[in-house]
């Protein structure tokens, strides 16, 4: 059986490696390929159904070291067929590298401590349709978090308790306003700062923004992720 593709947030834990190897390939017998192997095993991201016995072993992730390492700007030797997601998790790390370190290192520790198994099957499918810059693991965290109903009630009742009308803080939209009773109270609630850059953090109203579903997912369609008023900007230009 041949192995599953791999997803975004595997190469992303391959290609944090081979940067802290000085963007040189690694070889299977290398302890860290080995230890890197075991873990992704542990990913929740793959079914067993489709995982071969030789699935993600210290050869396979060699070979995609291999890949990362040749996609980086200014390789001068030969490059390895790879894939497109090869190039594109290469390049945030060329551009981003704080950032892209900061979320192999969450992805590391999240899957290290078994706290992306169980998440709200709502937020795993929703999470298929966005673009995430730190992998769809952090994404379906993130998107969890945003699901919270406390936090949302929470946030929902600071905007009415100051006397404001639940609007979208990037376009104005207000469910209430088009759809009578039936949008009454009603918006979303998106988390301002990204999982990836602030780590598991007790969540501040501060933090949230009031968005209608159009807008959020504008702002997560592609990285890096828009703010709310990057976004309301970017409408006001067009």
């Amino acid at each position: 059986m041949r192995s599953p593709h791999w997803s975004q947030d595997e190469v992303i834990l391959v290609c944090d490696l081979v940067v802290r190897n000085g963007w040189k390939r690694l070889y299977p017998e290398d302890a860290r390929v080995v230890a890197l192997s075991e873990l992704l095993r542990l990913m929740p991201i793959h079914p067993e159904s489709v995982r071969g016995e030789k699935f993600r072993n210290p050869n396979g992730v060699g070979r995609k070291s291999v890949d990362l390492a040749t996609r980086r700007t200014g390789f001068d030797g030969v490059t390895t067929h790879g894939s497109a997601l090869d190039g594109e998790v290469v390049r945030a790390f060329e551009t981003r590298p704080d950032e892209m370190a900061r979320a192999a290192h969450l992805i590391r520790e999240g899957v290290a401590s078994g706290a992306f198994r169980g998440l709200p099957e709502g937020a795993v499918e929703e999470a298929e349709e966005y673009s995430a810059p730190e992998g769809r693991l952090l994404l379906r965290r993130h998107l969890a978090r945003e699901r919270d109903r406390t936090v949302r009630r929470r946030k929902i009742a600071d905007a009415l308790g100051r006397g404001g009308r639940l609007a979208c803080e990037a376009c104005d939209f207000d469910f209430e306003a088009r759809y009578g009773a039936r949008g009454a109270g009603y918006i979303e609630v998106h988390h301002v700062v990204p999982l990836h850059l602030t780590g598991e953090t007790r969540t501040r109203l501060g933090d949230l923004a009031l968005i209608c579903a159009n807008c959020h997912r504008m702002i997560h369609r592609r990285a890096p992720w828009l703010t709310p008023a990057e976004l309301r900007a970017s409408i006001r230009r067009e």
